[in-house]
């Protein structure tokens, strides 16, 4: 902690570095997944192959991804858009499994009331189907940001990695404070950015506060 408090001059870029390389992934990992998500939702054959394939991209050690994906995609081995790819990959892959049990969740009744209304699929998915599962989805989401910021520690073995640094360059000195103070950081960024998810989830669903008051 004392060393954080000395050096937050140093610690703030990589904070930086960390947190976007945490959330970009999200960001477009989700603009993957919800179309892809919604449209197995409505076929279980579908369901159960995209599951297959998000169950073989979690059994990928995240290491061994940053090491493939330079050959595959063509980025420099010390690029962040590897980082970048591979935590997208994952996000990807555990919000194709998400979506279709969120919108599973949707109460029959409801969707029937829309159905009755005569809205289309697509409508009845962007007015209907998506906030209803809002909550279910932002839960899911809050585990995929930690997930990522742990990932991204990981991420300093290759030479990316935001905080990661600090526990690389700590053990390679042998300086247990850095240690620390890179433990710290990253705790601290992964509740900051749960409140957020946490604050945004409440904001866009406020009839879920109506029914618990």
């Amino acid at each position: 902690m004392n060393w954080l408090a000395h050096h937050w001059d140093k610690a703030r870029p990589m904070a930086w570095e960390h947190a976007w390389l945490s959330l970009l992934p999200i960001v477009i990992g989700v603009a993957v997944a919800l179309p892809i998500g919604a449209a197995v939702a409505r076929a279980p054959w579908a369901r159960r192959f995209s599951d297959a394939c998000s169950n073989i991209v979690f059994t990928i050690p995240s290491l061994a991804l940053f090491a493939v994906l330079p050959g595959v995609l063509g980025f420099g081995f010390l690029s962040p858009l590897n980082v970048v790819a591979a935590l997208t990959l994952y996000t990807a892959a555990m919000q194709v499994k998400t979506i279709p049990e969120a919108l599973a969740a949707v109460d029959p009744d409801v969707l029937a009331a829309a159905d009755a209304v005569g809205w289309s699929p697509t409508a009845r998915l962007v007015r209907v189907d998506l906030p209803l599962a809002a909550p279910v989805l932002f839960a899911n989401l809050r585990v995929v940001a930690a997930a990522n910021i742990s990932m991204v520690a990981v991420g300093s073995v290759i030479g990316v990695g935001g905080l990661g640094q600090l526990f690389l360059s700590g053990y390679q000195r042998d300086y247990p404070d850095m240690i620390v103070a890179g433990i710290i950081a990253v705790l601290v960024l992964a509740l900051g950015v749960d409140a957020v998810l946490v604050v945004l989830g409440r904001a866009l669903t406020p009839w879920t506060r109506a029914r618990r008051q």
